[in-house]
């Protein structure tokens, strides 16, 4: 499978910060941007409001296929998210949104059938795309893959400083343990599994500057056009 468009892919676990990461290098290179957990939170979101049960793959697998859930990226802001006419932004990050979307990505039907959704995002001029299989299994011969890391502890701390800026109520050991148990559903699934590409850089950003992290990764953006 090749892309219709050259591809970055920057995937990691959890609180990794690669969806400020791609964000941010897309918009230095004037990229797309595909932020890939957006799409399985939109699709826990639909699931947890129809009260579709979460274990159930052929139901879960229907709704990925046709929820209508829409991108709309903003220079000054995360991307808005949209279920049908709804902006569910800020409802698909919540902690259990993204518990719903780990259960619901570790399902084979709904990865199927939100993998050509997902690749229909690389167009010209090209795509950064953030996940957690975009290396290995949705855009395989990207130009440019980057694996991004950093300890369970430092990406518990930064969701709590997230959510404490945005006047939510957290405990930290509630969200390191949640933060574990989701490390362990992501890599010990059967399908996609949490894992870098052979062929993937691999940054550990637990005491790197985000700034730092960008601009490790637009150096060798630029040699690909050389």
């Amino acid at each position: 499978m090749s892309a219709a468009a050259p591809v970055i892919t920057i995937d990691g676990p959890s609180g990794s910060g690669k969806g400020t990461i791609s964000r941010a290098v897309a918009r230095a290179i004037g990229w797309h941007f595909l932020d890939s957990g957006a799409l399985y939170r939109g699709v826990g979101v639909a699931a947890l409001r129809a009260g579709v049960d979460l274990a159930d793959a052929d139901a879960l697998a229907g709704l990925a296929l046709t929820a209508d859930i829409r991108f709309e990226d903003r220079i000054d802001s995360e991307p808005h998210v949209w279920l049908v006419t709804e902006d569910i932004s800020d409802e698909i990050r919540t902690e259990e949104a993204g518990q719903a979307a780990s259960k619901v990505a570790a399902l084979p039907a709904v990865r199927a059938a939100l993998l050509a959704k997902q690749r229909a995002f690389a167009q010209a001029p090209g795509l950064v795309a953030d996940g957690r299989d975009m290396g290995t299994i949705v855009f395989p011969a990207a130009e440019l893959k980057v694996f991004l890391t950093a300890s369970a502890q430092e990406r518990a701390r930064r969701r709590h400083k997230q959510l404490s800026e945005k006047g939510i109520s957290a405990i930290l050991p509630a969200l390191l343990r949640e933060i574990e148990e989701r490390d362990l559903r992501d890599r010990t699934r059967s399908v996609a599994p949490l894992i870098a590409a052979h062929d993937a850089h691999t940054i550990d950003s637990t005491s790197v500057s985000i700034e730092q992290v960008v601009s490790t990764v637009l150096s060798w953006a630029a040699t690909l056009s050389r």
